[in-house]
Protein backbone atom coordinates (compact mmCIF):
# COMPACT_ATOMS: atom_id res chain seq x y z
CA UNK A 1 0.00 0.00 0.00
CA UNK A 2 1.59 3.36 -1.01
CA UNK A 3 1.80 6.30 1.48
CA UNK A 4 0.09 9.23 0.95
CA UNK A 5 2.18 12.60 1.35
CA UNK A 6 0.36 15.66 2.06
CA UNK A 7 1.01 18.54 0.12
CA UNK A 8 2.54 21.80 1.20
CA UNK A 9 1.15 25.05 0.21
CA UNK A 10 4.27 25.52 -1.95
CA UNK A 11 3.27 22.74 -3.95
CA UNK A 12 1.11 24.41 -6.16
CA UNK A 13 0.60 21.90 -8.78
CA UNK A 14 1.29 18.29 -7.88
CA UNK A 15 1.58 16.22 -5.32
CA UNK A 16 3.95 12.91 -4.64
CA UNK A 17 1.49 10.11 -6.24
CA UNK A 18 0.77 11.97 -9.53
CA UNK A 19 4.05 12.75 -9.82
CA UNK A 20 5.58 9.01 -9.16
CA UNK A 21 2.99 7.99 -11.41
CA UNK A 22 4.10 10.15 -14.52
CA UNK A 23 7.26 9.86 -13.97
CA UNK A 24 7.45 5.91 -14.04
CA UNK A 25 5.13 5.98 -17.51
CA UNK A 26 7.81 8.05 -18.52
CA UNK A 27 10.50 6.18 -17.64
CA UNK A 28 8.77 2.79 -19.24
CA UNK A 29 8.33 4.45 -22.44
CA UNK A 30 11.91 6.32 -22.70
CA UNK A 31 13.74 3.57 -23.16
CA UNK A 32 16.42 5.32 -25.22
CA UNK A 33 17.96 9.04 -25.53
CA UNK A 34 16.01 9.12 -28.99
CA UNK A 35 12.71 8.16 -26.95
CA UNK A 36 13.04 10.22 -24.09
CA UNK A 37 13.35 13.31 -26.52
CA UNK A 38 10.05 12.49 -28.20
CA UNK A 39 8.51 11.64 -24.87
CA UNK A 40 9.87 15.18 -23.62
CA UNK A 41 9.13 17.39 -26.56
CA UNK A 42 5.84 15.65 -26.74
CA UNK A 43 4.83 17.02 -22.79
CA UNK A 44 6.42 20.24 -23.68
CA UNK A 45 4.40 20.73 -26.92
CA UNK A 46 1.17 19.18 -24.50
CA UNK A 47 2.21 22.54 -22.21
CA UNK A 48 2.46 25.61 -24.53
CA UNK A 49 6.21 25.36 -25.95
CA UNK A 50 7.03 26.02 -29.40
CA UNK A 51 10.62 25.01 -31.38
CA UNK A 52 12.59 27.94 -31.64
CA UNK A 53 11.88 28.29 -35.50
CA UNK A 54 8.91 29.08 -34.91
CA UNK A 55 9.78 32.62 -33.43
CA UNK A 56 10.86 35.78 -35.14
CA UNK A 57 11.82 37.33 -31.63
CA UNK A 58 10.74 36.55 -28.30
CA UNK A 59 9.17 38.30 -25.55
CA UNK A 60 8.82 37.43 -21.42
CA UNK A 61 6.49 34.51 -20.96
CA UNK A 62 7.06 32.57 -23.98
CA UNK A 63 7.96 29.08 -23.96
CA UNK A 64 10.47 27.66 -26.77
CA UNK A 65 12.35 24.55 -27.05
CA UNK A 66 15.49 23.58 -29.28
CA UNK A 67 16.21 20.10 -30.27
CA UNK A 68 19.15 19.12 -32.04
CA UNK A 69 19.41 15.28 -33.79
CA UNK A 70 16.42 13.71 -31.84
CA UNK A 71 18.37 13.59 -28.92
CA UNK A 72 19.49 16.44 -27.03
CA UNK A 73 16.92 19.37 -26.26
CA UNK A 74 17.24 22.82 -24.49
CA UNK A 75 13.63 24.41 -23.40
CA UNK A 76 13.51 27.47 -21.98
CA UNK A 77 10.41 29.96 -20.70
CA UNK A 78 12.10 33.66 -21.10
CA UNK A 79 12.44 35.93 -18.36
CA UNK A 80 11.37 39.21 -17.59
CA UNK A 81 15.18 40.47 -18.06
CA UNK A 82 17.08 40.05 -21.22
CA UNK A 83 19.19 36.67 -21.41
CA UNK A 84 22.68 38.72 -22.30
CA UNK A 85 21.97 41.19 -19.16
CA UNK A 86 20.86 38.43 -16.32
CA UNK A 87 22.33 35.06 -18.18
CA UNK A 88 20.02 32.45 -17.24
CA UNK A 89 18.82 29.78 -14.98
CA UNK A 90 19.92 26.07 -15.78
CA UNK A 91 18.71 22.43 -14.97
CA UNK A 92 21.13 20.12 -16.87
CA UNK A 93 20.37 16.32 -16.53
CA UNK A 94 21.14 13.64 -19.60
CA UNK A 95 18.79 10.69 -20.94
CA UNK A 96 21.35 8.35 -21.88
CA UNK A 97 22.03 5.34 -20.03
CA UNK A 98 24.59 2.05 -20.05
CA UNK A 99 23.63 -0.69 -22.61
CA UNK A 100 24.13 -2.80 -25.39
CA UNK A 101 24.97 -1.01 -28.88
CA UNK A 102 24.38 -3.59 -32.02
CA UNK A 103 27.66 -3.69 -34.31
CA UNK A 104 27.38 -1.70 -37.43
CA UNK A 105 27.24 -5.92 -38.64
CA UNK A 106 25.76 -6.84 -35.68
CA UNK A 107 24.24 -10.45 -37.30
CA UNK A 108 26.48 -13.86 -36.64
CA UNK A 109 26.18 -17.42 -36.09
CA UNK A 110 27.71 -19.57 -33.68
CA UNK A 111 26.75 -23.01 -32.61
CA UNK A 112 23.69 -23.26 -34.62
CA UNK A 113 22.14 -20.20 -33.22
CA UNK A 114 22.73 -16.38 -34.77
CA UNK A 115 23.51 -13.30 -32.58
CA UNK A 116 23.43 -10.12 -32.21
CA UNK A 117 26.93 -8.94 -31.71
CA UNK A 118 27.08 -6.17 -29.41
CA UNK A 119 29.44 -3.02 -28.04
CA UNK A 120 29.05 -2.01 -24.55
CA UNK A 121 27.89 1.86 -23.74
CA UNK A 122 28.79 3.12 -21.10
CA UNK A 123 29.79 1.75 -17.47
CA UNK A 124 28.51 -1.42 -16.51
CA UNK A 125 29.22 -4.79 -14.59
CA UNK A 126 28.89 -7.39 -17.42
CA UNK A 127 27.63 -10.26 -14.92
CA UNK A 128 24.43 -8.38 -14.30
CA UNK A 129 23.04 -8.34 -18.26
CA UNK A 130 23.28 -12.37 -17.86
CA UNK A 131 19.92 -14.18 -18.18
CA UNK A 132 17.91 -11.74 -18.20
CA UNK A 133 14.95 -10.57 -20.38
CA UNK A 134 16.57 -7.82 -22.81
CA UNK A 135 14.64 -5.47 -25.50
CA UNK A 136 15.50 -4.32 -29.06
CA UNK A 137 15.20 -0.68 -29.69
CA UNK A 138 16.04 1.83 -32.31
CA UNK A 139 16.15 2.66 -35.64
CA UNK A 140 16.89 1.44 -39.14
CA UNK A 141 17.61 4.20 -41.90
CA UNK A 142 17.58 2.77 -45.47
CA UNK A 143 20.12 4.43 -48.39
CA UNK A 144 17.49 6.80 -49.34
CA UNK A 145 16.55 8.03 -45.94
CA UNK A 146 13.26 6.71 -45.07
CA UNK A 147 13.56 4.70 -41.96
CA UNK A 148 11.66 2.23 -39.40
CA UNK A 149 12.14 2.45 -35.67
CA UNK A 150 11.74 -1.19 -34.32
CA UNK A 151 10.48 -1.94 -30.47
CA UNK A 152 10.39 -5.71 -29.46
CA UNK A 153 10.37 -7.05 -26.37
CA UNK A 154 7.99 -4.87 -24.18
CA UNK A 155 4.47 -5.30 -24.86
CA UNK A 156 2.89 -8.40 -23.71
CA UNK A 157 3.23 -10.77 -26.75
CA UNK A 158 6.88 -9.74 -28.09
CA UNK A 159 9.67 -11.92 -27.83
CA UNK A 160 12.93 -10.63 -25.66
CA UNK A 161 16.50 -11.97 -26.06
CA UNK A 162 18.84 -13.34 -23.65
CA UNK A 163 22.44 -13.70 -22.75
CA UNK A 164 23.05 -17.52 -21.54
CA UNK A 165 25.29 -17.96 -18.99
CA UNK A 166 27.09 -21.58 -17.87
CA UNK A 167 24.86 -23.68 -15.33
CA UNK A 168 26.07 -23.95 -12.27
CA UNK A 169 27.16 -27.81 -12.51
CA UNK A 170 29.73 -26.88 -15.03
CA UNK A 171 31.00 -23.44 -13.95
CA UNK A 172 34.14 -24.52 -11.77
CA UNK A 173 36.60 -23.07 -14.62
CA UNK A 174 34.34 -20.21 -14.72
CA UNK A 175 33.93 -19.42 -11.03
CA UNK A 176 38.33 -19.47 -10.80
CA UNK A 177 37.98 -16.78 -12.88
CA UNK A 178 37.33 -12.84 -11.70
CA UNK A 179 33.72 -10.76 -12.31
CA UNK A 180 36.10 -8.95 -15.19
CA UNK A 181 37.45 -11.84 -16.72
CA UNK A 182 34.79 -15.01 -16.18
CA UNK A 183 32.14 -13.53 -19.44
CA UNK A 184 34.58 -11.37 -22.22
CA UNK A 185 32.65 -8.32 -23.31
CA UNK A 186 33.07 -9.93 -26.69
CA UNK A 187 30.25 -12.99 -25.65
CA UNK A 188 28.04 -10.53 -24.15
CA UNK A 189 25.43 -11.34 -27.07
CA UNK A 190 21.76 -12.31 -27.16
CA UNK A 191 20.34 -14.62 -29.17
CA UNK A 192 18.29 -13.83 -31.80
CA UNK A 193 17.01 -16.42 -33.58
CA UNK A 194 17.52 -20.52 -33.31
CA UNK A 195 15.41 -21.95 -36.02
CA UNK A 196 17.73 -24.65 -37.77
CA UNK A 197 18.94 -24.01 -41.49
CA UNK A 198 15.73 -24.73 -43.77
CA UNK A 199 17.70 -27.89 -45.58
CA UNK A 200 19.52 -31.05 -44.21
CA UNK A 201 22.44 -29.54 -46.50
CA UNK A 202 21.88 -25.99 -44.77
CA UNK A 203 21.19 -27.22 -41.49
CA UNK A 204 24.50 -29.25 -40.79
CA UNK A 205 28.09 -27.88 -42.27
CA UNK A 206 31.28 -29.84 -41.32
CA UNK A 207 29.08 -31.46 -38.60
CA UNK A 208 28.40 -28.92 -36.58
CA UNK A 209 24.80 -27.32 -36.95
CA UNK A 210 23.67 -24.34 -39.03
CA UNK A 211 21.27 -21.71 -37.73
CA UNK A 212 19.16 -20.69 -41.07
CA UNK A 213 20.03 -17.03 -41.06
CA UNK A 214 18.48 -16.18 -44.31
CA UNK A 215 15.47 -17.17 -42.62
CA UNK A 216 15.92 -14.44 -40.24
CA UNK A 217 16.90 -12.52 -42.78
CA UNK A 218 13.78 -12.99 -44.86
CA UNK A 219 11.52 -11.89 -41.16
CA UNK A 220 13.11 -8.87 -41.22
CA UNK A 221 12.48 -7.86 -44.64
CA UNK A 222 9.01 -8.84 -43.99
CA UNK A 223 8.79 -7.57 -40.55
CA UNK A 224 10.51 -3.65 -41.45
CA UNK A 225 10.86 -3.87 -45.04
CA UNK A 226 14.96 -3.65 -44.60
CA UNK A 227 17.51 -6.31 -45.97
CA UNK A 228 21.18 -7.26 -43.78
CA UNK A 229 22.67 -4.21 -45.70
CA UNK A 230 20.51 -1.54 -44.25
CA UNK A 231 21.65 -2.34 -40.56
CA UNK A 232 24.98 -1.02 -41.35
CA UNK A 233 23.13 2.53 -41.11
CA UNK A 234 21.13 1.91 -38.01
CA UNK A 235 20.99 2.92 -34.21
CA UNK A 236 19.70 -0.27 -32.18
CA UNK A 237 20.08 -0.87 -28.46
CA UNK A 238 19.61 -3.71 -26.40
CA UNK A 239 18.13 -2.52 -23.50
CA UNK A 240 16.29 -4.65 -19.68
CA UNK A 241 12.40 -5.90 -20.65
CA UNK A 242 9.73 -4.86 -18.54
CA UNK A 243 8.39 -1.61 -17.09
CA UNK A 244 9.06 0.39 -13.59
CA UNK A 245 7.89 -1.33 -10.30
CA UNK A 246 7.30 -0.49 -7.00
CA UNK A 247 10.06 -2.31 -4.12
CA UNK A 248 9.01 -3.77 -1.16
CA UNK A 249 5.40 -4.12 0.66
CA UNK A 250 5.24 -0.31 1.46
CA UNK A 251 5.85 0.65 -2.48
CA UNK A 252 8.62 3.28 -1.21
CA UNK A 253 11.22 2.46 -3.94
CA UNK A 254 10.76 2.62 -7.39
CA UNK A 255 12.87 -0.24 -9.62
CA UNK A 256 13.40 0.43 -13.55
CA UNK A 257 15.76 1.06 -15.99
CA UNK A 258 17.53 3.82 -16.68
CA UNK A 259 16.66 5.70 -13.61
CA UNK A 260 20.61 7.36 -14.25
CA UNK A 261 19.67 9.96 -15.32
CA UNK A 262 16.12 10.23 -16.40
CA UNK A 263 15.02 10.90 -13.12
CA UNK A 264 16.35 13.73 -13.05
CA UNK A 265 16.14 15.03 -16.16
CA UNK A 266 12.45 13.99 -15.73
CA UNK A 267 11.82 16.45 -12.43
CA UNK A 268 14.20 19.24 -14.41
CA UNK A 269 10.76 18.83 -17.61
CA UNK A 270 7.85 18.91 -15.26
CA UNK A 271 9.42 21.63 -13.00
CA UNK A 272 10.53 23.83 -16.34
CA UNK A 273 6.26 22.90 -17.66
CA UNK A 274 4.50 23.49 -14.09
CA UNK A 275 6.80 26.98 -13.58
CA UNK A 276 5.55 28.20 -16.68
CA UNK A 277 2.42 29.38 -15.57
CA UNK A 278 4.48 32.23 -14.30
CA UNK A 279 6.73 34.73 -15.98
CA UNK A 280 9.80 34.30 -14.12
CA UNK A 281 12.64 37.46 -13.50
CA UNK A 282 15.45 35.37 -14.84
CA UNK A 283 14.92 33.32 -17.88
CA UNK A 284 14.43 29.83 -16.67
CA UNK A 285 16.01 26.43 -18.40
CA UNK A 286 16.15 23.04 -18.90
CA UNK A 287 18.86 20.51 -20.51
CA UNK A 288 18.74 16.95 -21.62
CA UNK A 289 21.52 15.88 -23.27
CA UNK A 290 23.13 12.85 -24.56
CA UNK A 291 26.22 10.68 -24.70
CA UNK A 292 27.01 11.62 -20.98
CA UNK A 293 27.80 8.23 -20.05
CA UNK A 294 30.76 7.64 -22.72
CA UNK A 295 32.42 11.64 -21.92
CA UNK A 296 29.76 13.99 -23.30
CA UNK A 297 31.33 13.59 -26.80
CA UNK A 298 30.16 13.70 -29.98
CA UNK A 299 27.50 16.15 -31.65
CA UNK A 300 24.61 15.58 -29.11
CA UNK A 301 27.03 15.32 -25.87
CA UNK A 302 28.22 18.46 -23.71
CA UNK A 303 31.31 19.08 -25.08
CA UNK A 304 29.84 19.98 -28.10
CA UNK A 305 28.60 23.84 -29.11
CA UNK A 306 24.60 22.81 -29.11
CA UNK A 307 24.35 24.75 -25.17
CA UNK A 308 26.02 27.82 -26.30
CA UNK A 309 24.54 27.82 -29.94
CA UNK A 310 21.06 27.44 -28.42
CA UNK A 311 21.82 30.78 -26.56
CA UNK A 312 23.20 32.61 -29.07
CA UNK A 313 19.71 31.78 -30.81
CA UNK A 314 17.83 33.08 -27.66
CA UNK A 315 19.33 35.74 -27.52
CA UNK A 316 19.54 37.27 -31.10
CA UNK A 317 15.78 36.79 -31.43
CA UNK A 318 16.15 39.45 -28.19
CA UNK A 319 19.05 41.76 -29.15
CA UNK A 320 18.75 43.92 -32.24
CA UNK A 321 22.17 43.96 -32.06
CA UNK A 322 23.27 40.56 -31.11
CA UNK A 323 26.75 39.72 -30.58
CA UNK A 324 29.09 36.95 -29.55
CA UNK A 325 29.95 39.34 -26.51
CA UNK A 326 26.69 39.21 -25.51
CA UNK A 327 26.40 35.01 -25.58
CA UNK A 328 29.86 35.09 -23.86
CA UNK A 329 28.83 37.61 -20.80
CA UNK A 330 25.29 35.82 -20.63
CA UNK A 331 27.19 32.17 -19.93
CA UNK A 332 29.02 33.71 -16.96
CA UNK A 333 26.43 35.58 -15.93
CA UNK A 334 24.48 31.91 -15.95
CA UNK A 335 24.08 29.17 -12.70
CA UNK A 336 23.31 25.57 -12.99
CA UNK A 337 22.21 22.45 -11.18
CA UNK A 338 23.65 19.66 -12.47
CA UNK A 339 21.11 17.24 -12.51
CA UNK A 340 22.18 13.88 -11.88
CA UNK A 341 21.96 11.04 -9.42
CA UNK A 342 24.79 10.17 -6.94
CA UNK A 343 24.91 7.23 -4.88
CA UNK A 344 22.99 5.99 -2.02
CA UNK A 345 24.68 4.28 0.91
CA UNK A 346 23.85 0.51 0.48
CA UNK A 347 24.08 -1.24 3.53
CA UNK A 348 25.39 -4.54 2.03
CA UNK A 349 28.70 -2.54 1.12
CA UNK A 350 29.80 0.02 3.88
CA UNK A 351 33.11 0.38 3.28
CA UNK A 352 32.62 2.55 0.19
CA UNK A 353 30.53 5.16 2.23
CA UNK A 354 32.64 8.31 2.75
CA UNK A 355 31.59 8.39 6.35
CA UNK A 356 29.69 11.53 7.24
CA UNK A 357 29.11 12.66 4.02
CA UNK A 358 27.56 10.08 2.23
CA UNK A 359 24.04 10.22 0.29
CA UNK A 360 21.18 7.93 1.78
CA UNK A 361 17.53 7.05 0.62
CA UNK A 362 14.42 8.59 1.58
CA UNK A 363 16.72 11.79 3.08
CA UNK A 364 15.69 13.68 0.18
CA UNK A 365 17.93 15.37 -3.04
CA UNK A 366 21.46 14.87 -2.87
CA UNK A 367 23.80 18.38 -3.61
CA UNK A 368 27.24 17.30 -4.45
CA UNK A 369 30.31 20.53 -4.06
CA UNK A 370 32.22 18.52 -6.18
CA UNK A 371 32.45 14.89 -8.31
CA UNK A 372 35.49 13.33 -9.74
CA UNK A 373 37.59 10.85 -8.69
CA UNK A 374 39.71 11.05 -5.18
CA UNK A 375 42.11 14.48 -5.99
CA UNK A 376 38.92 15.79 -7.57
CA UNK A 377 39.96 14.83 -11.26
CA UNK A 378 37.21 16.02 -13.19
CA UNK A 379 35.13 17.95 -11.13
CA UNK A 380 34.31 21.42 -11.46
CA UNK A 381 34.11 22.00 -7.66
CA UNK A 382 31.41 24.49 -6.51
CA UNK A 383 31.93 27.80 -5.15
CA UNK A 384 31.09 28.33 -1.04
CA UNK A 385 28.54 31.58 -2.19
CA UNK A 386 26.92 29.58 -4.38
CA UNK A 387 26.00 26.55 -2.35
CA UNK A 388 25.04 29.12 0.32
CA UNK A 389 22.53 30.56 -2.37
CA UNK A 390 21.35 26.87 -2.83
CA UNK A 391 20.97 26.21 0.58
CA UNK A 392 18.99 29.70 0.96
CA UNK A 393 16.52 28.89 -2.04
CA UNK A 394 15.78 24.79 -0.58
CA UNK A 395 15.14 26.54 3.27
CA UNK A 396 12.73 29.05 1.79
CA UNK A 397 10.60 26.30 -0.58
CA UNK A 398 10.91 23.60 2.36
CA UNK A 399 12.81 20.87 0.26
CA UNK A 400 14.43 18.31 2.07
CA UNK A 401 17.89 18.01 1.14
CA UNK A 402 21.41 16.44 1.68
CA UNK A 403 24.46 17.29 1.33
CA UNK A 404 27.08 14.12 -0.23
CA UNK A 405 29.76 13.27 -2.08
CA UNK A 406 30.55 10.11 -4.48
CA UNK A 407 31.63 7.57 -2.00
CA UNK A 408 34.98 6.97 0.04
CA UNK A 409 38.31 8.39 -1.24
CA UNK A 410 40.58 5.57 -3.27
CA UNK A 411 37.29 3.81 -3.87
CA UNK A 412 36.40 4.61 -7.20
CA UNK A 413 34.44 7.84 -8.41
CA UNK A 414 32.76 9.53 -11.02
CA UNK A 415 31.79 12.62 -13.10
CA UNK A 416 29.49 14.81 -14.37
CA UNK A 417 28.18 17.07 -16.91
CA UNK A 418 29.19 20.05 -14.57
CA UNK A 419 32.41 20.34 -15.94
CA UNK A 420 31.39 21.04 -19.15
CA UNK A 421 28.82 24.04 -18.16
CA UNK A 422 31.44 25.29 -15.48
CA UNK A 423 33.98 26.04 -18.51
CA UNK A 424 31.34 28.89 -19.00
CA UNK A 425 32.58 30.63 -16.18
CA UNK A 426 29.16 29.85 -15.01
CA UNK A 427 28.36 28.89 -11.26
CA UNK A 428 27.24 25.09 -11.23
CA UNK A 429 26.28 22.66 -8.01
CA UNK A 430 25.37 18.89 -8.83
CA UNK A 431 22.57 18.10 -7.21
CA UNK A 432 20.29 14.75 -7.88
CA UNK A 433 18.58 12.15 -6.64
CA UNK A 434 20.56 9.20 -4.46
CA UNK A 435 20.31 5.67 -5.80
CA UNK A 436 21.22 1.82 -5.11
CA UNK A 437 22.57 -0.49 -8.30
CA UNK A 438 23.68 2.64 -10.47
CA UNK A 439 24.44 1.54 -14.08
CA UNK A 440 22.77 -2.01 -13.11
CA UNK A 441 19.93 -3.37 -15.31
CA UNK A 442 17.57 -2.63 -12.75
CA UNK A 443 18.39 0.79 -10.59
CA UNK A 444 16.21 1.66 -7.19
CA UNK A 445 15.47 4.93 -6.19
CA UNK A 446 13.12 6.54 -3.26
CA UNK A 447 9.83 7.74 -4.17
CA UNK A 448 10.05 10.08 -1.49
CA UNK A 449 13.23 11.21 -2.87
CA UNK A 450 12.09 11.49 -6.55
CA UNK A 451 9.63 13.71 -5.22
CA UNK A 452 11.89 16.23 -3.47
CA UNK A 453 14.10 16.67 -6.30
CA UNK A 454 11.38 17.66 -8.50
CA UNK A 455 10.85 20.15 -5.46
CA UNK A 456 14.43 21.03 -5.32
CA UNK A 457 13.96 22.19 -9.18
CA UNK A 458 11.11 23.69 -9.30
CA UNK A 459 11.91 26.21 -6.17
CA UNK A 460 15.47 27.07 -8.00
CA UNK A 461 13.64 27.82 -11.40
CA UNK A 462 11.15 29.83 -9.74
CA UNK A 463 13.44 31.54 -7.13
Amino acid sequence: MIKKTGKSKTDKFRDIDTYCKGYMRYLGAAKTARRSYAESVKLLEDSGFREISKFASLKPGDRVYRGYEDRTVMAAVIGKKKISEAGIKVVGGHTDAPRLDLKPRPLYEKGGCVYFDCHIYGGIKKYQWLTLPLALYGRIVRKDGSFVDVTVGDNPDDPVFLISDILPHLGRDQEKKSVAEFYPAEDLDPVCWSTPGASAKDAEADGKPKADKPGLIAYLKKAYKVDEEDLLSAELEIVPAGMPRYVGFDCALITGYGHDDRVCSFAALQALIDAAGEVPEQTASILMCDKEEVGSMGATGMQSSFFENTVAELIERQEKNARDILVRRALERSTMLSADVTAAADPHFPDVDSTGNEARLHKGVAASKYTGGTSKSGASDCSPEFVAEIRRIMSEADVKWQMAELGRQEKGGGGTISQYMARFGMKVLDMGTPMWNMHAPWEIVSRSDCWQTYRAYSAYLRD
